[in-house]
């Protein structure tokens, strides 16, 4: 069986399987289930360590050490908190996330809407992108909302406010049509997109305490997707969803599915820690 603790590296990260090289993400969602589940200070300050040298002097995460180029693997990075991270770093990345938006919101891509007869409005539907100067996706765009939505507990900024605001709009707008979201758009080629279960649950994660009249459609489809789901991954965003809006069935079976790797190790432990009452992504 994996565990945390006996998958990390010597470097004191993570890697994404036993034995790999140490990366961003997987090291910080394992950060963030060893914190959530009170687990020992060595491990963690070792961790936490190797994040920090990590940070770019831009204020973001890359996906490696090597990697030249910060990334959405911020958010998950920020997750953590100033206390975790220290003040100034955390600051910097804050800063930096706020600093990026989709290629779609660039002047030109609004000049081409423009032409084509789009309202105002809808340029100012905003999200994340995986990489900077890219379209913005759904996961990276509710990842970042959700490390935002912490940064409003240590100081709530109208600008912070105003764009967790527009990622709602974005989310909701890009809803598929059976209630839940796919990586992307809702239509492809003229035809409705089908939902994913990890997506929409990553999805309803970022929406907690939406009053949307979208969201119970979300929730009875995720309802629906948990009992059947293949991965582990997909049943732990599914859980941390339905959690985030006290919809998960009280009767729902214990996570039984395999954790193959560090992440999806990770992310079960985070969901069980919020069914026992500490969601980390909200608190």
């Amino acid at each position: 069986m994996l565990t945390l603790p006996a998958s990390q590296n010597r470097d004191g990260g993570w890697p994404y399987r036993p034995g790999g090289p140490s990366w961003t993400e997987p090291t910080a969602y394992a950060l963030l289930a060893l914190l959530a589940c009170g687990s020992a200070a060595e491990p963690v300050e070792r961790a936490l360590r190797w994040l920090r040298a990590a940070q770019r002097p831009d204020g973001g995460w890359p996906p490696q050490p090597t990697v030249a180029e910060s990334t959405w693997v911020t958010a998950v990075v920020t997750l953590l908190g100033p206390a975790a991270l220290g003040g100034p770093p955390y600051r910097q990345a804050i800063a930096w996330m706020m600093a990026q938006s989709g290629q779609e919101t660039g002047w030109l891509s609004r000049l081409r809407l423009f032409l084509l007869g789009n309202p105002p409005a809808e340029h100012r539907i905003v999200g994340w992108p995986w990489y900077p100067g890219t379209s913005a996706w759904v996961v990276p765009t509710a990842l970042t909302m959700l490390a935002l939505r912490k940064a409003l507990l240590w100081e709530k900024t109208p600008q912070v406010c105003a764009r967790l605001e527009m990622g709602s709009s974005f989310l909701l707008a890009h809803a598929c049509s059976d209630g839940g979201w796919n990586y992307g758009a809702e239509r492809v080629l003229g035809y409705d997109a089908d939902s994913y279960p990890e997506t929409t649950g990553v999805a309803l994660l970022a929406l907690h305490g939406s009053d949307s009249r979208q969201i119970p459609k979300a929730c009875k489809l995720a309802q629906a997707y948990l009992p059947g789901c293949q991965t582990s991954e997909a049943e732990s965003w599914l859980r941390l969803g339905l959690l985030a809006h006290q919809q998960l069935p009280p009767d729902i079976a214990p996570p039984m599915r395999p954790q193959r790797t560090v992440l999806h190790a990770a992310l079960a432990l985070l969901a069980r820690a919020a069914q026992q009452g500490r969601n980390v992504f909200l608190e």
